[in-house]
């Protein structure tokens, strides 16, 4: 026998979740690795599927609203504003500007809050346990505001059709103030603990980095397109609310650690897009108009019959919602496009070749939400 055949090899298949504390939900991978490479890591979903969108077919139009918050529970608010969106411009209804105004103060706090999980949960998978404390206590102030714009800490409701359910007291707006004089020294404060730290960077710099090509050819949204160094945000490109009369930047990536659109990358856009969080709530607070901040709307809201798309900027980018109406008190199709469903087709694709521990960096890097993926 010779010895290539004494020391033949075979490559191993293993199971990486679906309970597993690094796939951030009920999420699987079938991994092919030889030795400690990966060969592929094909991703299987459907172990959260909720049929959310036949549900919404048959409720109401305003019945609907609360389970757009389970699409992403992380970021219940964007779900809640895009529904409603497509629902107002089949039903002809405007919004008040301070319902938009409360909208995007709303928003933009969810954004923070989902963020400070994305970059918490990524130092943790990868060993850094302190740094997610740090971030969950931020997040922990933002619930607080949050309990008090609406109620509730997580699943939020609060978007309407034509508005918002509650107004924004002014001892709100106060606190939301305090909390951003405080959140941005913080955030300088978790740049030295963890953003820079050489550890951190060494382990994260050229893993798995995205080309532009690759994110078009599979249509790459919100921070992980943005990684690439491609400057699209629906806030800014196909603007909606009182977006466009906000100054703010959108953040790209720049390779300057290692390889552009990389994991360090996406970890370190979504830092810098808190900062343009903190940006526009300070203008939203300043500019915050006076008057009703929801508009009169049918209990039995039933939009002339036709279809819509609509597209807002969620804190994993792109969301839209595909809603077609029959001119009854249902909607006749509801269908949602999230960014964590298309991110998680390349995850074979930019795998291959990696180790398996950095399998656990790139999930933690496209900020992947299992309920946006299975809905």
């Amino acid at each position: 026998m010779s010895e290539a055949e004494v020391f033949q090899t075979e490559d191993m298949i293993i199971s990486m979740g679906p309970q597993h504390p690094s796939t951030h939900g009920v999420l699987r991978f079938i991994v092919k690795t030889d030795g400690e490479v990966m060969r592929e890591a094909i991703p299987d979903v459907g172990y959260l599927h909720r049929s959310i969108e036949k549900i919404g077919e048959k409720v109401t139009w305003h019945g609907f609203v609360p389970y757009t918050d389970r699409a992403d529970y992380l970021a219940a608010m964007f779900a809640n504003q895009g529904f409603c969106m497509a629902a107002e411009r089949l039903g002809g209804v405007e919004v008040t500007r301070r319902g938009e105004f409360c909208r995007v103060i709303a928003c933009e706090l969810n954004r923070i809050a989902s963020h400070l999980i994305s970059v918490g949960t990524f130092g943790q998978d990868i060993g850094a346990i302190t740094p997610f404390l740090h971030a969950l206590r931020e997040r922990e102030t933002i619930n607080d505001l949050m309990e008090m714009i609406c109620g509730a800490r997580l699943t939020y409701n609060y978007i309407r059709i034509g508005g918002v359910g509650y107004d924004l007291t002014a001892e709100t707006c106060d606190r939301i103030t305090q909390f951003l004089d405080h959140f941005e020294a913080i955030v300088d404060e978790y740049n030295r603990l963890i953003s820079y730290n050489k550890i951190f960077v060494e382990r994260l710099v050229h893993v798995a980095p995205i080309t532009k090509e690759d994110a078009f050819q599979y249509n790459i949204v919100g921070p992980n397109l943005r990684a690439c160094g491609i400057k699209w945000d629906i806030r800014r490109d196909i603007p909606y609310s009182v977006y466009p009369e906000l100054d703010f930047d959108v953040p790209v990536g720049t390779g300057e650690k290692g390889t552009l659109g990389d994991c360090y990358d996406r970890y370190m856009v979504r830092i810098l897009e808190m900062q343009e969080s903190c940006k526009i709530l300070r203008q939203c607070l300043r500019m915050m108009p006076e008057g009703p901040a929801i508009a009169k709307v049918a209990r039995k809201f039933k939009p002339p019959a036709g279809e819509v798309y609509v597209r807002i900027e969620s804190s994993r980018g792109d969301m839209g919602f595909y809603v077609l109406s029959d001119g009854s008190e249902y909607p006749y199709r509801v269908r949602i496009r999230t960014g964590s469903f298309t991110a998680m087709s390349l995850v074979d694709k930019i795998s291959r070749g990696l180790m398996v521990a950095d399998l656990i960096a790139l999930i933690a890097s496209l900020d992947v939400d299992a309920p946006e993926i299975d809905r």
